[in-house]
């Protein structure tokens, strides 16, 4: 029987990756809702949808991600990944479905230079972690059939993202500075949408916190430096330090990902970053 599976914030960039990748699960019917389909910072929006549909699981891939701005946009940036967060862990809970939530590697301080565990001790040290902890720590004590996925450093051919900039500024410049001293591993949010199709195609569900990334390890200066090697383009690109190039909001310096838990729960294969990005770039260039 097909399984109708709801994907919140279907215009992002994982919502649009499970989209691209659905017709390769048939026995999945997948429901993209955007915003103006389902406001989910609308409790009784949200109550009367789940009341008048047929639903099997939900994807939340909604966020407020802009990291910066969250800073001075507390409100909403709490709205979406917290409050919205806790509205759909109600509804699931009320169905008995599960609920598979987006999280963020910003919920760590980024001080502990050892690939972070799902058990280890969070930290965020800005707004963004804050509310996306706080979205957590909501859906996996109201929904026991929860599934928190903490992921980094997301890029795709949608959406706004470090890959895209970067091909951008290949083009409009001769010279980039690109930050050396921040650690951690890209995700093409294709394989991260792959990954949760899989757990879906489960016929158990292990409920609880995964991580997941692509493997390797890289900082944002060597992910920039292979994304000139792999398009051949001619700018230089300057390490400099996080201290060069301030921000709002502070970052984690190390923000790798152990992904120990998911690969041996689900059975997941997860491709190198290096790989997947070389992929990636040819639906992008």
């Amino acid at each position: 029987m097909t399984k109708n599976i709801v994907v919140t914030g279907a215009n992002g960039q994982l919502g649009q990756a499970i989209h691209e990748i659905s017709n390769a699960y048939k026995a999945f019917n997948f429901i993209f809702l955007t915003r103006n389909e389902l406001d989910i910072t609308n409790e009784t929006l949200v109550n009367d949808y789940f009341a008048s549909h047929e639903v099997d699981a939900v994807v939340n891939c909604a966020a407020y991600t802009a990291v910066d701005r969250a800073e001075s946009d507390i409100e909403n940036a709490r709205l979406i990944n917290a409050t919205a967060t806790k509205y759909l862990a109600l509804a699931t809970k009320e169905k008995e479905i599960p609920l598979i939530h987006i999280s963020t590697d910003y919920v760590f301080d980024g001080t502990v230079s050892t690939p972070r565990l799902e058990t280890d001790a969070v930290h965020p040290i800005g707004i963004y972690g804050q509310t996306k902890l706080e979205g957590e720590e909501y859906a996996l004590s109201i929904n026991p059939q929860t599934i928190i996925i903490r992921t980094a450093w997301v890029y795709s051919k949608y959406g706004n993202n470090f890959v895209k900039t970067m091909l951008r500024l290949f083009k409009e410049r001769e010279e980039v500075s690109v930050i050396d001293d921040q650690i951690g591993s890209p995700t093409n949010a294709i394989d991260l949408a792959d990954a949760i199709a899989q757990i879906l195609s489960k016929d158990e569900l292990i409920y609880g916190i995964y991580n997941y990334s692509n493997e390797g390890e890289c900082s944002w200066f060597d992910f920039a430096s292979k994304i000139k090697e792999l398009t051949n383009a001619s700018v230089i690109i300057h390490a400099i330090p996080t201290t060069a190039y301030p921000t709002p909001a502070k970052r984690p310096a190390y923000s790798l990902l152990d992904k120990t838990k998911i690969k041996e729960t689900y059975q997941i294969t997860i491709p190198n970053w290096e790989e997947s990005l070389k992929n990636e770039l040819k639906a992008m260039i």
